[in-house]
């Protein structure tokens, strides 16, 4: 077996850059290792849902009840020392008109977190990156923002590292779970100044890149 990452993405905000859109674009990774130390709680926990009356399929933060959510939270609070954090985060007006369209600033947002991040992951001995993002959001145009995530990331990423992307359902798997409530955290922070979710998560949060401005916020 060779030294492999997965890397699970997610994404808040939406894609309208009208004054009636979100304000931020936030896109977060969550890096991790085999074994997944947070997935048996989470599971336990998921099947105590069940039992207590809950139809509970997967865990989706924005439409989790308060109870659940604060459950799932501190479960992953409870595993901070076995994820690592990064978020991109785009203010949208800052945007030029160029990169607006679906399949140009998806894929050019991907390319920039993935970047930092894998290189990160290549400077720690990992030979192998497996991407894992939620089924991509501009379903109309799919098909371009998948050819358009290769072409970024072939120029973007290190060369010699061997990566897949795969796009899978939120259900399939708790790391893309536990990255929906870490964006989700990350992403209430700049679009509301609500940080009470965000202060959980903050550990293991390794950087958070803002764009458009000059510098990294890095915790380490």
């Amino acid at each position: 077996m060779t030294q492999c990452a997965y890397l699970f993405l997610d994404e808040g905000g939406n894609f309208d850059f009208s004054p009636t859109g979100t304000r931020y674009f936030v896109m977060s990774s969550v890096a991790m290792r085999r074994p997944f130390p947070a997935h048996g709680p989470l599971d336990e926990f998921k099947h105590d849902c069940l039992e207590y009356g809950l139809d509970t399929e997967y865990f989706h933060c924005a439409d989790d009840n308060p109870h659940v959510r604060r459950k799932v939270f501190e479960l992953i609070a409870g595993h901070l020392d076995s994820l690592r954090i990064d978020s991109l985060i785009v203010e949208k007006a800052k945007t030029g008109p160029a990169l607006r369209a679906d399949e140009a600033f998806y894929p050019k947002m991907l390319g920039y977190l993935l970047r930092y991040v894998v290189e990160r992951e290549a400077v720690n001995g990992v030979e192998e990156v497996i991407v894992i993002t939620d089924t991509i959001p501009v379903q109309k145009k799919r098909k371009a923002v998948e050819k358009a995530i290769k072409t970024v990331l072939a120029a973007m990423l290190p060369a010699g590292m061997r990566y897949r992307i795969l796009h899978h359902a939120s259900r399939s798997h708790y790391g893309l779970q536990v990255v929906d409530y870490c964006n989700w955290a990350v992403f209430r922070k700049w679009q509301r100044g609500d940080v009470e979710f965000y202060d959980r998560i903050r550990p293991a949060l390794r950087s958070e890149f803002d764009i458009f401005r000059t510098g990294t916020t890095h915790y380490y």
